[in-house]
């Protein structure tokens, strides 16, 4: 046993997280839905490629004028 661990230890919010689980079952579903409807996309590469080929180099100084 490593003394730092403390045995049978959960914090109140490690406690409210399973507590809030336990009432809601679903909870961890929903979540996982709402990460695919933001973050879960389809990367098309050709497109991508095409992009990244299409960009154009930024001046070392965007500010400075050749006046």
């Amino acid at each position: 046993m490593s003394i730092f661990q403390r045995p049978h230890y959960t914090s109140e919010a490690t406690q409210f997280i399973e507590s809030l689980k336990a009432k809601n079952p679903q909870l961890e579903q929903s979540q996982r839905d709402g990460r695919a409807l933001l973050w879960d996309k389809h990367v098309d590469r050709a497109v991508q490629q095409d992009t990244q080929a299409g960009r154009v180099a930024q001046k070392p100084y965007v500010y400075q004028t050749n006046a």
